[in-house]
């Protein structure tokens, strides 16, 4: 029985974040090491005849703002579609939604690859001894490695507090270092100068795929060299060192974008990295890492020491040769927080992209871009952030939902004629918010509305009302809204429906046999619907405000379609039981229901639950099964809220071994969704994250439950810091697969209850006070 114990001793709960370590440079980019301080972000390679840091920045944006977006006949057209599409017309409709509602983007844009910062050192002997290093507690990428007698140690990080990247080269011969420094390789056009210590990039993101050429920030990247010893000479475009003991190359890198001037930023940055210096530099750094990073450690046992031994690459090649590694699992959970904070901080100016914050160039040249995609991947790329302790990661999220609020009202009135605002599957650094450019992914309209239930979150977790005030319920209330407004009646029940929308960015076969992406009533719009009016209104009766609004928004509720089961014992995807088109297909947004929502729980809804996991099943076992790294991290939490641990353990661990590479970064396979090869995509990382936090700590603002989803494999094991809804903060140790004890720590005074299995206990917490737990 659970209950509350006067002490339990934690000391040794959890692990250190632990290292990725290779015995090899880098010859590829999944073999390079990220860094990053949630603007600026390089790849190290760590070569020992030259070193790379590939570069990319958040804002470096090629496109720019317009607001022809949206066609110009689609409102006229939105009730002849809708007409087509109750009388069963399927095919017509789907030719009037490509004709009249799909988005005319002009100047779209993407975000773009930086050039390299490359060191090209002199010739010598092989490397011998050769180690690289990341170290997740520090954010520090080393490099050692011996040649022609001498020892040579280099680091690297990208620092938040001064807004840089460092190179610090050493070596243990004085006078023996010397290098050639330049930027060099980039997509971007522009030209390379040199002053007596600067290598300096000037250019502009253009580019003519995703935009119109003509449209892009303007940036710099000043690469500065400080030495200790020795002589600088310039050669054209590079910087020559000579002689050195010791030196330094800071990196800064200015943009264009939100009206910076672009010189202005990158000199600021640099003056005060060099007068502040190396040491206090690296400090702060460390300091501003490790009040993050350490906040949550996991300890799910010890390698073997022959397994402990090997590099990270042939840990996750023996892992995907089928031989468990719970220590690699808990090195890939801290991984995805450590990516989530180096990508995503509180003072950056936009949020994590498709790619997080780096940018490997394939899906900028790709047909789907570098942008941010609403559909699913942008909602993932900050799932960990609230149960893995880095709330405020999600502050750009939140201006970036900000913005599209605002953008949004326009294309809601424009198309719609509907209050509020509305965005649908991609939106960019300029604020779009029109249908995309395409059927079958185009016309999802309950995009920005997925996204803002994160506003939601973040109040849940911390429950800050003024928060809540100021900042999500303007934005959900615009939601709610825009909703109440663009829904109809269904004739033949009364149902309240969306539409013409996707099902992101699946197909089904209508009842003619015509292969059709638009319907009425999709269930993923009933899903994020239903959300958003319901956080709407239990915001406004928090803040006591719109009850208007809130008895609107009850009588929409009531007339909401129920979920409903198909032929196939499948939860439905569409308000009919449409075969799909694809049954192999990767987006299974309609149980959303299930994550992030719990509007299909396995205790409450049982036959639904069994619904959604047939849903899961038919899609692994259709031939052609598009298994990519996001759908992975996807059916990780859905097992983990069906409270199957065993097969969210496999899930993860196939996320890791089948869609992850050397470095541990996830990719998006090729072949799936028309990419040519793996393209590096950040939600996998971040999603697995979350699925362990999933398995081992949920809540939903009244319960918390303790090892939801423990796997068999996983019988001994604790974990710190991991935060619950509420304002708690949850330690939990267990043994022989069962808890062993648990800490809630409470932020503010609190009503919940604690779960263990069948096991419940009521618990009041006041402000600050923490509570032991354990089993009698």
């Amino acid at each position: 029985m659970l209950k509350a114990l006067s002490h339990q001793d934690f000391r040794g709960v959890g692990g250190p974040p632990g290292m990725l370590w290779y015995d090899r440079p880098a010859t590829r980019w999944f073999e390079a090491l990220p860094i990053g301080n949630g603007r600026l972000a390089g790849m190290v390679y760590g070569g020992a005849d030259r070193e790379r840091v590939q570069l990319s920045e958040s804002t470096a944006w090629s496109g720019g703002p317009s607001a022809t977006d949206v066609s110009p006949t689609a409102r006229q057209q939105l009730p002849r579609i809708r007409e087509l599409l109750f009388a069963g017309d399927h095919a017509e409709a789907q030719r009037l939604t490509a004709e009249h509602l799909l988005g005319r983007p002009r100047s779209f844009g993407t975000n773009l690859p930086l050039p390299e910062v490359q060191l090209a050192f002199p010739d010598g002997a092989p490397a011998r001894d050769y180690r690289r290093t990341l170290d997740l507690d520090t954010g520090l990428v080393s490099v050692t490695y011996g040649q022609d007698g001498i020892r040579v140690t280099r680091e690297v990080f990208a620092t938040n507090p001064h807004g840089l990247i460092a190179i610090r080269l050493t070596s243990d011969r004085p006078g023996s270092l010397g290098f050639a420094l330049s930027i060099r390789d980039g997509v971007i056009p522009g030209h390379t100068t040199t002053t007596d210590s600067c290598v300096v990039f000037s250019g502009h993101a253009y580019e003519s795929l995703h935009s119109d050429g003509r449209q892009g920030v303007a940036l710099e990247i000043r690469a500065h060299l400080e030495a200790e010893g020795g002589t600088v000479h310039r050669a054209g475009d590079v910087l020559r060192l000579e002689g050195a003991d010791r030196a330094v190359v800071y990196v800064a890198v200015g943009t264009s974008w939100g009206g910076e001037d672009p010189r202005a930023r990158a000199e600021s940055l640099l003056s005060a990295g060099l007068e502040a210096g190396y040491s206090a530099v690296r400090a702060a750094h460390v300091a501003d890492h490790q009040a993050l990073m350490r906040r949550v450690s996991l300890d799910l046992g010890s390698a073997p020491a022959d397994v402990a031994a090997l590099p990270t690459d042939a840990r996750r090649e023996r892992l995907a040769s089928g031989k468990a590694d719970d220590a690699l699992i808990a090195l890939f959970f801290q991984y995805g927080r450590y990516l989530t904070m180096a990508g995503s901080r509180r003072n950056s100016p936009l949020p994590l992209a498709l790619q997080g914050l780096w940018n490997d160039g394939l899906a900028s040249s790709a047909s789907w871009t570098n942008d941010f995609h609403l559909d699913m991947n942008t909602q993932q790329n900050y799932w960990a952030a609230e149960p893995a302790n880095l709330a405020e990661c999600q502050e750009p999220l939140f201006g970036l939902l900000e913005g599209l609020a605002a953008h949004g009202r326009a294309t809601a009135e424009q198309m719609y004629g509907a209050p509020g605002w509305v965005a649908h599957t991609v939106t960019n650094a300029w604020g779009y918010t029109a249908p995309g450019s395409g059927m079958g992914w185009g016309m999802n309209v309950t995009g920005g509305a997925w996204l803002a239930l994160q506003l939601w979150e973040h109040y849940e977790y911390g429950l800050d009302e003024a928060f809540l005030r100021e900042r999500a319920y303007p934005v959900i209330r615009g939601a709610a809204e825009f909703f109440l407004a663009y829904a109809v009646g269904e004739p033949e029940h009364g149902w309240l429906v969306t539409g013409p929308s996707d099902s992101p960015e699946n197909w089904y076969l209508a009842p003619d046999g015509s292969r059709c992406s638009v319907s009425m009533g999709a269930t993923v719009d009933r899903v994020f619907m239903e959300a958003v009016l319901r956080i709407c209104a239990q915001s406004a009766e928090l803040l006591g405000v719109d009850a208007d609004l809130r008895t609107r928004i009850a009588a929409a509720r009531r007339r909401l379609p129920p979920f409903r089961i198909g032929r196939h014992g499948q939860l439905q995807e569409w308000l009919h039981d449409y075969e799909e088109a694809e049954p192999s297909h990767r987006h299974t947004s309609h149980l959303g229901a299930l994550f992030p929502e719990r509007q299909i729980t396995p205790r409450d809804t049982p036959d639904l639950a069994r619904a959604a996991e047939v849903t899961i099943e038919r899609r692994q076992q259709a031939p052609g099964w598009e298994q990519t790294e996001w759908v992975e991290a996807n059916f990780t939490v859905y097992f983990a809220r069906l409270l199957n641990g065993d097969l969210a353990l496999t899930h993860l661990t196939s996320l890791i071994a089948d869609a992850g590479e050397a470095n541990l970064m996830t990719f998006s396979a090729g072949g799936v969704a028309g990419a040519a090869q793996n393209i590096y995509s950040f939600d996998g990382n971040a999603g697995g994250t979350a699925g362990v936090a999933e398995m081992l700590l949920q809540s939903d603002g009244r319960e918390v439950e303790l090892l939801p989803a423990l796997p068999g494999a996983w019988p001994d094991g604790s974990v710190s810091g991991l935060r619950a809804r509420g304002g708690l903060t949850v330690d939990v140790r267990w043994h022989a697969g069962r808890l062993a004890a648990a800490r809630i720590r409470a932020s503010r005074a609190v009503d919940i209850r604690l779960r263990y299995g069948a096991d419940l206990l009521e618990v009041r917490l006041a402000d600050g006070e923490t509570l032991a737990l354990g089993l009698g």
